[in-house]
């Protein structure tokens, strides 16, 4: 074997370890079991249900004591045809689920925060625990008549659309566990969606308020921020 014919082979490994190393990787994209949006006299509500299914590699990190931080956030935009679209309203969640040993249970914390560099600086507003894995992802991937954008928000005569998300967000962890997770399909897990705003608000429903839908979901609402540049 020649020196240069080595040289070449280690040079082409090289750049194949480079080129994976940034190859896009697809990301795992949770079925979406129901999805709704619903414009009242009082706010814009919706209501998703996620089954989030998590690889063996995800699975094993919970259970070594790793918490995971999931996050959920919708904007409201306003389309105006002699300008780009405005976003009008801008609403966050943001989710801890962590394994406790002790007490082999699944604890998820709800925080309205988006989050800084790391899921430490979050601060959480409320607190749920689950018996099992597939109990607490169920509270993890549900959102239940979640107040994204006040009505006077929205204009009666304008057309409106919602762009919303839910993804893994590795970002939240402890530097160490980043490394190498980003191209690891397993743990690139998001859904996106588009959705009209329906043109005509509905009078809310006796019975059916926000401390309501909190209760059926498990958690209480997080308040909507407004959009950045609220000016017409």
């Amino acid at each position: 074997m020649s020196a240069g014919g080595a040289w070449w082979r280690r040079l082409t490994a090289a750049l194949l370890l480079a080129l994976f190393a940034v190859w896009p990787v697809r990301a795992y994209e949770p079925e979406t079991l129901q999805l709704a949006l619903q414009r009242s006299t009082e706010a814009l509500y919706l209501s998703a249900r996620l089954k989030l299914v998590p690889g063996a590699g995800v699975e094993d990190a919970l259970l070594k004591g790793v918490p995971l931080y999931f996050v959920w956030h919708a904007d409201v935009y306003r389309q105006r045809w002699y300008w780009t679209d405005k976003r009008v309203a801008s609403a966050v969640r943001t989710l801890r689920l962590a394994y406790q040993p002790l007490t082999r249970r699944w604890r998820v914390s709800l925080s309205n925060d988006a989050g800084g560099s790391t899921g430490a600086g979050l601060q959480y507003a409320l607190h749920q625990n689950f018996d099992s894995l597939a109990e607490a992802l169920a509270g993890v991937g549900r959102v239940s008549r979640w107040r994204i954008a006040e009505a006077a928000r929205l204009d009666a005569d304008d057309k409106h659309r919602v762009e919303w998300g839910f993804r893994l967000d590795l970002a939240l962890l402890p530097r160490p566990f980043q490394i190498g997770m980003v191209n690891q399909p397993e743990w690139v897990m998001q859904v996106t969606r588009v959705m009209r705003v329906p043109a005509q608000a509905e009078p809310e429903r006796r019975g059916e308020t926000d401390s309501d839908a909190s209760a059926q979901e498990g958690w209480g609402e997080p308040a909507p921020a407004p959009g950045a540049d609220a000016e017409r």
